[in-house]
């Protein structure tokens, strides 16, 4: 049985820009076996957007929660995304 494939965009709040954050979370995600990307915001917030299996994807939605260990994670938001943005792999921008 094929896993369900969901993609998934998260806003992450706090100290996670200049913390090594998205390269952090891009390791994490190909790890996974994810595609999406990681990039920063002008607001100092971190985009992620991430597609997969859903136990993949909710693995990568935990560890946000953590990041790398200079990071400092406030707040992430998740909501459900359209597929048809995802690159092939896991990029950072």
């Amino acid at each position: 049985m094929t896993p369900t494939r969901v993609v998934r965009r998260a806003r992450v709040e706090g100290r996670v820009q200049g913390v090594y954050f998205r390269a952090s979370t891009a390791e994490r995600a190909t790890a996974l076996g994810l595609h999406g990307y990681a990039r920063n915001l002008p607001d100092g917030a971190v985009e992620v957007l991430c597609a997969g299996p859903l136990e993949a994807v909710e693995s990568l939605l935990d560890w946000l929660w953590q990041g790398p260990p200079m990071a400092r994670v406030d707040a992430v938001c998740v909501e459900a995304a359209d597929g048809a943005a995802v690159p092939e792999g896991f990029l950072r921008r």
